[in-house]
């Protein structure tokens, strides 16, 4: 690592270092996202380096596939029994429901908030006991936390988890719920399924994270500043570097996918209706998470008051998301993004980040997607009115209000995303 930065320091400020290392990242996910599946037609794809971009296309769709689950062991078999008197335990801290608190980025937002000893955090997980020992081995106060059942791949689960959290809280109020969770299944050559029959990545990033939200709006409406954060990603937008220029992008197409689902149709692979890609059912669910947001922000912020946002901590390159990877990707994209891209940012920070969400007067304001302007400065595709890079990552910086891709920004496909995935839950729209 120090002779890689001895080599790259000399014109790591040079225009044409940027444009390396942009072409870098480019091969370097084309290797980590494509390799995995010699079998697939690959597409053209022409980069223009002249102008600093590149334009990427795929083959000609096949006909919506609707195939049978790899797994056969469901992933929830029994509700986990409640627990009781946690108005007692709570006292008068601010009661959060943190996703994926065991690994990652949601165990580092765990540590954050625990730090600042206002916050009583219900740990929503779906390995109990996993979470029990981490709390253990990390010695955190057993009595500033709860652990409790999520199994975000079965909607009932959701449901489940919602009713226990009340029968826990005894009628006081949520301050904040952060959906954090999420699967990414780059190198599975078909899909998997949850148990209600929807690919992995779309129904445990979005739909399980949907349900869960919208059943939580009464208890948030209560608090006296509620917050609900969906985290996003770079890669769901396409008007970035890492969402532009890497294959595969984020396309939701006509949502025929979803509409399958929504018509009660199982195993449909992907939400746009094409084969099954992971990397991009991964981009896609994204797309969908700040989505979500956005709708939930127009349908309930006025009448609420709920702070709904959406946010994106930087590139954790060591994060346990990338535990699908091959070994050789996750020993050299941490380099890569530390001593090339600039764009590296530390589960703790990563952490610090998403908890500001929930903490920081500062993001107050509801339907924003939070970003970093840290030290990934040559990486940006366009930069905004005082001249910054837009959604360039990277550790330090301070927090700005980004732009999303117009994918995200699609009010007509972001209402119908949630219309049909109302219908997918059981819930009216």
């Amino acid at each position: 690592a120090a002779r890689l930065e001895h080599f790259v320091a000399p014109c790591r400020k040079s225009q044409a270092f940027a444009m390396r290392s942009a072409l870098l990242l480019l091969l370097s996910a084309q290797l980590a996202g494509c390799w995995h599946a010699p079998s697939r037609v690959q597409t053209s794809r022409v980069v223009d380096v002249a102008r600093g971009a590149a334009s990427v296309a795929r083959a000609a769709p096949a006909a919506v596939a609707v195939g049978q689950p790899q797994q056969t062991a469901p992933l929830y078999t029994s509700p986990e029994l409640p627990k009781v008197l946690g108005g007692i335990k709570i006292g008068l801290r601010k009661l959060v429901v943190l996703t994926g608190a065991s690994s990652g980025l949601g165990l580092a937002t765990l540590k954050s908030l625990l730090k600042e000893k206002k916050y009583f955090v219900v740990c929503a997980v779906r390995d109990v006991d996993k979470m029990r020992q981490v709390a253990q081995q990390e010695g955190f106060d057993m009595g500033s936390i709860a652990v409790m059942k999520l199994e975000l791949g079965n909607l009932q689960s959701v449901r489940d988890f919602v009713q226990n959290l009340r029968a826990f809280k005894v009628g006081r109020p949520l301050d904040a719920l952060i959906c954090n969770a999420a699967v990414y299944l780059p190198t599975d050559p078909k899909p998997r399924f949850t148990d209600d029959g929807i690919e992995q990545s779309m129904g445990i990033n979005h739909v399980g994270h949907f349900l869960l939200a919208r059943l939580l709006i009464d208890d948030l409406k209560g608090a006296s500043d509620p917050r609900c954060v969906i985290v996003g990603s770079i890669t769901g937008n396409t008007n970035t570097i890492g969402g532009g220029l890497v294959y595969p992008r984020a396309d939701l197409g006509t949502l025929s996918g979803l509409e399958k689902l929504a018509e009660g149709q199982r195993f449909v692979e992907m939400a746009d209706g094409n084969e099954f890609f992971g990397a991009k059912a991964y981009k896609d669910s994204k797309v969908c998470n700040m989505m979500t947001m956005y709708e939930l922000h127009r349908r309930y912020h006025d009448s609420t008051g709920i702070t709904f946002s959406s946010m994106y901590p930087g590139c954790i390159a060591d994060t346990p998301l990338f535990r699908e990877k091959r070994g050789w990707f996750r020993f050299i994209f941490p380099l890569f993004m530390k001593y090339v891209t600039g764009g590296y940012v530390s589960e703790e920070e990563a952490g610090d980040r998403l908890a500001q969400c929930v903490t920081d007067p500062r993001t107050k304001t509801s339907g924003v997607y939070w970003s970093w302007n840290g030290g990934a400065q040559q990486l940006a595709l366009s930069k905004d009115e005082q001249g910054r890079p837009r959604g360039t990552g990277g550790s330090g910086g301070e927090i700005f209000q980004n732009q999303v891709s117009s994918e995200v920004s699609d009010g007509g496909k972001a209402a119908k995303m949630w219309e049909l995935t109302s219908k997918i839950v059981g819930l009216p729209p």
